[in-house]
């Protein structure tokens, strides 16, 4: 069994508010998680309203499928107009690690 995670480091378009944010942040988590069927959170930065952290984790029986999913996450994610992808931090591990 491969486990593997991205965490996205994001800075949001013209937000001037913790309430505008959400507007931003919950319809992307929806569709990453529509899109692709993984699991997706909000993971940190939360208390600043032009910055995010999203996390999206994976779990797949073999290594290519897991890799194939997350650069495919990440392709969409570098792909949005309204938002700039920072960085992108990947991991996969085998459960026998």
């Amino acid at each position: 069994m491969w486990i593997g995670w991205i965490e996205f480091d994001i800075l949001l378009g013209p937000v001037h508010s913790l309430k505008e944010k959400r507007s931003v942040v919950r319809p992307l988590l929806a569709e990453v998680r529509r899109r692709f069927d993984v699991s997706v959170a909000e993971v940190g930065d939360q208390d600043q309203h032009r910055r995010t952290s999203i996390g999206v984790g994976l779990v797949s029986a073999d290594r290519a499928h897991l890799v194939e999913v997350l650069s495919a996450v990440e392709r969409f994610v570098a792909g949005l107009p309204e938002i700039e992808l920072l960085s992108a931090r990947q991991r996969e591990l085998h459960s026998e690690d």
